[in-house]
């Protein structure tokens, strides 16, 4: 299974546009359109799963491709560096 990045979309773009226009492809096996936490509206971007060949070809074929009004960007997604969940700075005087 492939993770896809899938950035610049239409503000108006659903979970259910990303699936119909990936789903013309390959199977997707998830779509997972961000939202804003407080605004509850689109942030832009999405995640599609999808196996590793239908991956690529969506990279191929659907990278720049114009979807509702807007240039896409998609590549595979790169996994989000952890935060160290330590605690504080250290560096006191003492």
């Amino acid at each position: 299974m492939t993770k896809l990045y899938v950035g610049n979309l239409a503000w108006s773009a659903t979970e259910d546009d990303i699936r119909e226009l990936f789903s013309d492809i390959g199977e997707v096996q998830s779509a997972n359109l961000i939202l804003d936490r407080e605004t509850r509206r689109s942030r832009g971007f999405a995640f599609v799963e999808m196996g590793q060949a239908d991956a690529e070809r969506a990279i191929t074929e659907l990278n720049g491709k114009d979807f509702q009004g807007r240039s896409l960007r998609i590549n595979e997604a790169q996994e989000k560096p952890r935060r160290n969940s330590g605690g504080g700075g250290g560096g006191g005087r003492w």
